[in-house]
């Protein structure tokens, strides 16, 4: 496949493809979308590319700063608890359907890539009807609700799990991993002034814990930790605590009632996660799809608190598909209070149990995903010369 910056990969050098992207809503959703970007402008490089998105919602703005195009639609989710109020949504939906339409009769798209999300549905289904061959792109070990319903429409679906065809027909499943930020590969590891006179080894230094909640947080996580302060101060371990914006200024001043332990680190939001994960001995994290992507690609160990508030309990089913192969363990979010804190400080000083916690993600890893399902977008737009 050629890759230089004078030829297409897909028309001989005549133009590039035609690649229209869509989803959102979450960073789960977009991350992996404009990695998929970057991938078919890498592979070629005279593609024209258009995202389709959801008003209002964070592609909106992420996805302009990565530097493509992207049109919003009004669509939004459906009220489960409430069905009697979604009239209201089927007349955007439908809106969006039309929208979406006279915007692919515009670009004229070889491919159609869907990566979930409200928006996803309708210009996938859209595409599929006009007769422009779409690929799904399934984060998640169990498959969200509108790669569910497109999934008869779409001619190929990579997905990141085992065992997908439960949901997917096999013969569509191409098993590509997901999307992670390369750079997470660059991390340097750094030693404390405390530190810096003996070796770093498992054996030798003071252990890093690394908790991570996401952009905004997660509040269960968030409250363990603050309630685990004494026992954190105590054990001596070097923490580094991202509580999310939502919850910084209440962790914090749990932080500063104990009298800010010099060994607890407390962060809104960390841009250096490269080097906090080259840093960290032991991750606690949410199971989102990125999230666990990124520590398969890196090999850490790590304690996963599933998030409770997601359509059909997909973080469990994430969660578990590493915990089925001994390769992370699994704290319920309901359990968190009592049990998260004491976890993590004996898995921390077990060296045989990290280690082999990071040999066994570590297998689960699928690097070069992007590249991987760019190649199949590509593989998908020959078709439909």
């Amino acid at each position: 496949m050629q890759t230089n910056n004078t030829s297409s990969p897909l028309h001989g050098g005549i133009r590039g493809g035609r690649y229209l992207i869509s989803g959102g809503g979450t960073g789960g959703h977009i991350f992996p979308a404009i990695s998929i970007a970057n991938a078919l402008k890498e592979l070629d490089p005279n593609a024209e590319i258009l995202f389709v998105g959801a008003l209002g919602r964070m592609e909106m703005e992420r996805v302009p700063q990565a530097g493509y195009r992207i049109v919003g639609l009004p669509v939004r989710g459906f009220n489960r608890a409430q069905p009697w109020k979604n009239f209201s949504v089927l007349v955007d939906l439908a809106k969006s359907i039309r929208q979406v339409k006279k915007i692919i009769r515009d670009f004229r798209p070889d491919v159609g890539v869907g990566v979930g999300g409200y928006a996803s549905g309708a210009a996938m289904w859209a595409a599929a009807n006009m007769g422009i061959p779409i690929l799904l792109q399934e984060q998640n070990g169990f498959a969200g609700v509108t790669n569910k319903i497109l999934k008869n429409k779409a001619s190929k679906i990579c997905v990141a799990y085992e065992g997908m065809e439960r949901f997917f027909p096999a013969d569509k499943i191409i098993l590509t991993g997901n999307p992670v930020r390369q750079n997470l590969l660059n991390g340097k590891k750094h030693s404390t002034v405390a530190d810096a006179q003996q070796p770093q080894t498992l054996n030798s230094r003071r252990r890093s814990l690394l908790i991570i909640g996401g952009s905004l947080g997660a509040r269960t996580i968030n409250e363990a930790v603050a309630a685990g302060i004494p026992a954190l101060q105590k054990a001596g371990v070097h923490v580094v605590w991202q509580t999310g914006k939502t919850y910084f200024e209440k962790c914090k001043a749990a932080w500063e009632a104990a009298g800010k332990p010099a060994n607890i680190e407390v962060h809104d939001f960390l841009s250096d996660m490269p080097d906090q994960y080259a840093n960290a001995d032991l991750v606690i994290s949410r199971a989102g799809a990125s999230s666990i992507s990124e520590l398969c690609l890196l090999g850490k160990p790590a304690i996963l608190v599933p998030s409770p508030n997601v359509a059909e309990d997909h973080q469990t089913h994430n969660a578990m598909a590493l915990v089925n192969q001994n390769a992370a363990v699994l704290v319920k979010d309901c359990e968190a209070a009592e049990k998260l804190i004491p976890a993590a400080l004996e898995l921390i000083h077990d060296d045989l149990r990290l280690e082999a916690l990071h040999t066994n993600i570590l297998r689960l890893a699928q690097p070069d995903s992007a590249k991987r399902i760019a190649e199949e977008v590509i593989a998908l737009a020959k078709t439909h010369l």
